[in-house]
């Protein structure tokens, strides 16, 4: 049974691709559903902002990655 059910790419988006160094975007995941998750695989980057050190996910690509999905849906 094919897995591509669980892959949306939506190439009609002014942002797509989103990222520019991955081939395939999965679109279901425009923001991260994990920005939330104190230990989420992927590479956040922490920032402070008015004193306050706060979570900047705007380089990872881990949600969007179609090999991810799975691990996403997990997670939540």
């Amino acid at each position: 049974m094919s897995e591509e059910y669980k892959f949306f790419s939506n190439k009609k988006c002014e942002y797509y691709p989103c990222h520019k160094n991955i081939d395939e975007i999965n679109c279901l995941f425009c923001y991260c559903p994990l920005n939330s998750h104190e230990k989420c695989p992927g590479t956040p980057k922490y920032i402070e902002v008015k004193g306050k050190r706060i979570k900047d996910c705007s380089d990872c690509i881990f949600p969007h990655k179609k090999e991810n999905y799975d691990k996403v849906i997990k997670l939540l």
